[in-house]
């Protein structure tokens, strides 16, 4: 494994959670896109859709809607005020960097290994996070899933994409991917990647982490640029 993992060329980063730390935004601005369905807050409906939102963190968040509410339009209508609403808190100052996280880019971008970030966000509230945090041109590519024909985690199209777009790797066992979430480790599995690391700064637990197929679970992203160089990993 050593040997394999030193010949990583392409990292696929995940954003919230795993390289930002958003304190628990998603549930906040899910709030304000279930007010906008008129989803009585503090109602059993409104329970059981938030438990859901926590389940499928790192999924794409159209998805998520399609699947709570059913109808296009509203499905695209709560994706719309989850977008706004998540928009204004990080405008606001409240997504940080995962400690560690900078660093640990730039020392894997160091060490050769091409960088992209990704996300199940939508592009605009992507772009807001890398602006809030002065990531914009850190890496080569960021990208979200209306980048990679629509369909986000747990599907691969976005490792794919970052496999095609960069030209970085000749194999896709040459990726890595690496993410916080049952969603990530399924994409990184699914795309045929050498190396899925789970880290333990956001939505799940090491036990969900290597039931979707992570090959390693690090305390976090700092981690990383070590476990690439074949050192030992957690």
């Amino acid at each position: 494994m050593n040997h394999l993992m030193t010949d990583i060329r392409l990292v696929v980063l995940d954003m919230a959670g795993t390289t930002v730390a958003d304190g628990g935004l998603v549930e906040q601005a899910f709030a304000a896109a279930a007010a906008e369905l008129g989803v009585e807050p503090g109602s059993a409906d409104h329970a059981e859709k938030v438990a859901y939102v926590r389940a499928t963190m790192g999924e794409s968040k159209i998805s998520v809607f399609r699947h709570l509410f059913g109808e296009e339009s509203l499905a695209r209508r709560a994706n719309s005020a989850f977008e706004k609403a998540y928009g204004e808190l990080v405008d606001d100052g409240h997504v940080h960097e995962i400690p560690g996280a900078r660093a640990a880019v730039e020392e894997l971008m160091a060490d050769g290994r091409t960088v992209v970030l990704t996300t199940g966000f939508a592009r605009v509230t992507q772009d807001a996070i890398l602006d809030a945090l002065g990531w914009r041109g850190l890496v080569p590519l960021t990208l979200c899933p209306a980048d990679a024909g629509g369909r986000g985690r747990p599907y691969p199209d976005m490792a794919i994409e970052a496999f095609l777009r960069t030209g970085a790797a000749e194999d896709v066992r040459q990726i890595a991917v690496a993410g916080d979430t049952s969603y990530d480790m399924l994409s990184g599995v699914r795309a045929g990647a050498g190396l899925v690391a789970g880290v333990l700064t956001g939505a799940h637990d090491r036990d969900a982490l290597q039931a979707a197929g992570a090959t390693h679970v690090l305390a976090s992203v700092s981690g990383l640029p070590s476990l690439l160089r074949g050192a030992e990993g957690e």
